[in-house]
């Protein structure tokens, strides 16, 4: 067990290898399994929030007679509820810990989705979505984090990466249900994950970092235990979480302006970076906007949304599986130049409809979506919230987490409410400028984005915050 040192600027070891419970790998024991489980229902009720607003659309609009511009109030309020929850995720989540923000969240997520099974105007679903968004934007910052500290190493990357396949499965199926049900019925079934979280955090167990951070000792032990099995011997690795904590709780408590300092540059610049350009690769614009988009182009929208989900599950599941194999930076790189090309294909698509050059543009744009979403599903999804969970500190995680988190939902709400204003400026001008972003990601991550694969949390913290 190598010590930890304190030095001015950051961190250092003595050795860059810290290694956890010796060199054998770690495996995944029932209550992990469990624990995730419980937690990634978080995740699926973000994934229903945000696959909810395209299906729902023309049965909302025609039901309660709203105009497009209140549509679209509608499908973007919920990200300035996201930014406001984001705000306080972190602070929440190490308030109450994990597990008590994760309830916590649920009972404005569950209020959000009565608010609109029961609305009668476009007020009350606006305040449901609003409450729903505030829900979610703790959830998007707690469930990976919490994910992320208690896995082994050699899982962590799957397991984080389990969030956004249940994103996925929430989104697909609401575009697959939402095509032949009711929209009320629709919300009914978006709020029964919501009921299965908060009646699961009563039996999972507490984060143990977190633990040690409040300084339960005994607890953090307890905690590891039952997560690494009762015949595992936890010694080296509660050494080290004891170790790297104490070392941390001799600094003094962290503010938002010290997250500016030189020893976290690296780890702010590739965590809000790499939030910018999830964002502003139009991500949320496809999700929110499926059918209309697949309708613009020409192409049936039920088809196409069906298309989606064929496409996601699986790309999402082999996102999974090649997380702590392949490594982030590889799949990140091969995500964001695939939905380059998608964002590219569908531009091309409306481009030659508006220049009547080929009576199957359509078609190019269903696979230049197919392509995006798949490329999406791989890696762009998941991978940023992965490695955001990650690279921060336990002293300063709360404030990084909680300023990524708002960046990334900040990023949401402008392209989510400016989408269908720009479609009106010009559909493949549009997806070019997505296109194009989706480009500058993939030279972001090769220059800036570390591996963080097989790495001890408290290895890769180190690292990052002695980066100069």
């Amino acid at each position: 067990m190598e010590r930890l040192e304190r030095i001015e600027d950051g961190f250092t070891t003595t050795d860059p290898l810290l290694s956890t419970g010796g060199d054998t790998p770690a495996s995944a024991t029932l209550a992990v399994v469990f624990s995730t489980l419980v937690a990634v229902s978080g995740s699926f009720v973000f994934g229903s929030a945000v696959g909810f607003s395209s299906p729902a659309q023309n049965g909302i609009i025609k039901d309660l007679g709203l105009s497009v511009a209140e549509y679209s109030v509608f499908g973007s309020i919920w990200t300035i509820g996201a930014m406001i929850g984001a705000i306080m995720s972190g602070k929440l989540a190490d308030l109450f810990a994990r597990r008590g923000a994760m309830g916590f969240s649920e009972l404005f997520c569950l209020l959000g989705w009565l608010a609109i099974i029961f609305g009668k105007n476009a007020l009350w679903l606006d305040i449901g979505r609003l409450l729903m968004g505030y829900g979610v934007g703790i959830i998007s910052y707690v469930v990976p984090v919490y994910i992320a500290e208690i896995t082994p190493k050699n899982l962590r990357g799957a397991f984080t990466t389990v969030n956004q396949l249940m994103i996925c499965c929430g989104v697909s199926l609401m575009y697959v249900v939402g095509v032949i049900i009711n929209w009320r019925l629709l919300a009914v079934i978006g709020a029964i994950p919501c009921i299965i979280q908060l009646l699961g955090v009563f039996f999972i167990p507490e984060s143990p970092r977190w633990l040690a951070k409040a300084g339960q000792w005994k607890e953090c032990e307890a905690s590891l235990q039952r997560l690494r099995g009762k015949d595992a011997n936890i010694s080296e690795e509660a050494a080290e979480i004891k170790e790297y904590t104490e070392t941390l709780q001799k600094l003094s408590e962290a503010k938002l302006i010290d997250l500016f300092h030189k020893k976290y540059a690296h780890s702010l610049i590739v965590g809000v970076g790499l939030m910018v350009l999830q964002q502003f690769g139009g991500v949320n614009a496809i999700a929110y906007y499926a059918s209309s988009i697949f309708e613009s182009a020409g192409f049936s929208g039920r088809i196409g949304s069906i298309a989606m989900v064929v496409v996601q599950i699986p790309m999402q599941v082999l996102g999974v599986l090649l997380m702590d194999k392949s490594g982030r930076r590889l799949l990140l790189m091969v995500s964001a130049a695939g939905t380059c090309l998608g964002c590219f294909l569908v531009g091309s698509s409306f481009l030659l409809q508006d220049l009547q050059l080929w009576k199957s543009s359509p078609f190019l744009a269903l696979v230049g979506i197919l392509v995006f979403t798949g490329s999406f599903s791989l890696g762009m999804g998941g991978i940023p919230w992965v490695i955001m969970s990650e690279i921060f500190p336990i002293n300063v995680k709360g404030l990084a987490g909680s300023l990524v988190t708002v960046v990334n939902w900040f990023g949401s709400w402008i392209v989510s409410y400016s989408f269908n204003f720009l479609m009106l400026w010009s559909s493949e001008g549009t997806f070019f400028i997505f296109s194009a972003v989706c480009g500058v990601t993939v030279m972001f991550v090769a220059k800036l984005v570390p591996e963080t694969k097989g790495r001890t949390l408290e290895e890769i913290q180190s690292s990052m915050n002695s980066f100069t």
